[in-house]
């Protein structure tokens, strides 16, 4: 069974549990997701939530960068996520893992990393998931 690990803002939980239920009903198996943490609770959990979400991506088939619209902005990538994507990339680059990168859809050229994400599916490093 194949693995997922599905990344974007964790703001956004209903578009979250769609792709969940999404990829299940294709047989994938869910390794991890963003997840809100409690305001009160954040500085405690961060640090082990965000080490355990890079390590399932080190363990994963496929890494779903989910950049659905945010804040107006059409295939929102913030920081976080973008640093996730390079994550898995430079495991294919460097450790020559084999991590499929899909990303939901072209970001706007108002995302931070437009440029990037514009080479790298140039590149075939990444590519646009085909519903």
């Amino acid at each position: 069974m194949k693995k997922v690990v599905i990344s974007g803002s964790a703001k956004l939980q209903d578009s979250i549990n769609y792709w969940i239920k999404y990829f299940e009903n294709k047989g994938f198996n869910i390794l991890d997701y963003p997840r809100p943490i409690e305001k009160e609770k954040f500085m405690e959990l961060y640090p082990k939530i965000h080490k355990d979400f890079f390590e399932n991506i080190t363990e994963t088939d496929i890494l779903f960068v989910m950049n659905e619209t945010k804040d107006e902005i059409e295939g929102y990538i913030g920081a976080e996520t973008f640093a996730e994507l390079t994550f898995a990339l430079m495991q294919n680059l460097v450790y020559n893992k084999n991590i499929q990168i899909l990303i939901l859809r072209m970001p706007s050229v108002n995302v931070q990393s437009y440029e990037e994400i514009n080479l790298w599916l140039k590149l075939g490093w990444i590519k646009l998931l085909e519903v």
